[in-house]
């Protein structure tokens, strides 16, 4: 757990956790903490018993915002993508009016991208602190759907050129991956929505309108995930029509092949009967040898005939 004092986007490590409890006279004080922190800044921050029983909860907690007497609970998604997997990362926060608490099970990357718009933009409160918060979050959102929109493409490519049979297996895992994070996202978007809208005392009015523009980015996002969703349906019929139509070629050819070699086995058992030689074909002098380039002849002009009109 890390205690900080945060003055105009100015960092200075506080040593004794007792000193948050008391309003500084400028700023405000941001305390990095993991869930087993929780037991000893309970009693001393008067969190809610709800709130802290869903930090300590295994369970995958959906985006929300819990509104108390002295503080508020919120609840957001922190989302990675390492081109094999997705991952969400919850990141808890209590709001309070000098203070603001961040509880992680993992490290979450926006904590560490925050610190250089806070020293930038100078910012000296806690509501001030959670809107650049969320608005890294959700631009995180943004840079992941257009990496898995180029997976997409990507994987659509490859499945009209050589199409595998993993290909479906990615198809299915992605498209399973895009379907959960949309159940995730629809709450987390009605999260910035409540900051946006509903009047919140520990957030300044003013301010409020700035997470409209979150907001507009939060519906954006979703409805980029609801087309995302519809490109890996698209992208499974694909696959479906590459492999018919891989199918039909493979039929196509051997259908071609069987007809060649149709008339040759057609002579070859007529030669192959055990009749007497009336005609007396068997006893011309290199018979053998014309039957076989008669053969050949007939085969190959077959060939050019069906390569040429594009059977084969």
């Amino acid at each position: 757990m890390k205690t900080r004092l945060v003055h105009k986007g100015a960092f200075t490590l506080v040593d004794d956790i007792h000193e948050a409890l008391t309003p500084p006279e400028s700023g405000f004080y941001w305390i990095d903490a993991d869930v087993d922190d929780l037991e000893q800044l309970q009693p001393l921050f008067h969190l809610h018993d709800l709130a802290v029983e869903d930090c300590l909860s295994e369970e995958e907690q959906r985006p929300k915002i819990e509104i108390y007497d002295t503080h508020y609970f919120i609840v957001i998604n922190s989302i990675r993508f390492d081109d094999e997997e997705i991952f969400l990362r919850s990141l808890n926060i209590f709001l309070g009016r000098h203070f603001i608490i961040t509880v992680t099970r993992q490290k979450i990357q926006e904590l560490r991208a925050i610190k250089p718009f806070l020293w930038d933009e100078e910012v000296n409160s806690p509501d001030r602190f959670l809107y650049h918060l969320v608005d890294l979050v959700v631009d995180n959102y943004v840079i992941v759907g257009d990496r898995i929109e180029d997976k997409i493409e990507k994987l659509e490519e490859d499945i009209l050129m050589h199409t595998k049979k993993s290909h479906l297996n990615e198809i299915v895992g992605l498209r399973g991956e895009i379907l959960w994070l949309k159940k995730m996202l629809v709450p987390q978007r009605d999260v910035v929505a409540t900051l946006n809208r509903k009047e919140l005392k520990l957030i300044d009015n003013q301010l409020q309108k700035y997470f409209g523009d979150i907001h507009e980015n939060a519906v954006k996002i979703v409805d980029t995930f609801d087309t995302l969703r519809d490109l890996m349906g698209n992208l499974r019929e694909a696959y479906q029509s590459s492999v018919a139509n891989r199918a039909n070629e493979i039929m196509r050819i051997f259908t071609a092949l069987t007809t060649i070699f149709m008339p040759l086995t057609f002579i070859t058992g007529i030669f192959g009967m055990n009749f007497t030689d009336i005609l007396g074909l068997l006893t011309v002098p290199y018979a053998d040898l014309f039957i076989f380039g008669f053969m050949g002849v007939l085969g190959l002009c077959m060939f050019l005939l069906f390569r040429k009109k594009g059977w084969i």
